[in-house]
C-alpha cells in the first residue's frame, strides 16, 4: 500500500510514492483529521488501512480506538529506514 512522499522526500529519493510501514511519520491530507501528523502504529493489509497516532475515535462507552485511514489520504513526511531492503529499494 503506497502513499505519496512529501516534496522534500520526493526530490531526495527521486520517486513520488513509497509503501507505508509502521514507524513512518505521515500527515493526513483528507477527511476529518486533515493536517494531523503522527507515526504509523499499524498497517492492515487485509483492510487496506493504516492507524496513525493522534487519529482516534471515542466509542459510546468512552474507550478510544484508532481510526483507520486509507494510505491514499496521507503524505509521508519521514521515512523509517531501519530495514536495509526498504532503504535500498527506495534509493534506487
Amino acid at each position: 500500500m503506497g502513499a505519496r512522499l512529501s516534496e522534500a522526500l520526493s526530490k531526495e529519493y527521486g520517486t513520488r510514492s513509497a509503501a507505508v510501514i509502521a514507524g513512518d511519520t505521515v500527515k493526513v491530507m483528507r477527511g476529518d483529521y486533515k493536517g494531523t501528523e503522527g507515526k504509523v502504529q499499524a498497517v492492515s493489509l487485509q483492510d487496506g488501512t493504516i492507524s496513525v497516532d493522534g487519529v482516534i475515535s471515542t466509542k459510546v462507552d468512552g474507550t478510544e480506538v484508532p481510526r483507520p485511514i486509507y494510505p491514499s489520504n496521507v503524505m509521508i513526511t519521514k521515512l523509517e529506514l531501519k530495514d536495509e531492503r526498504r532503504a535500498s529499494s527506495i534509493k534506487k
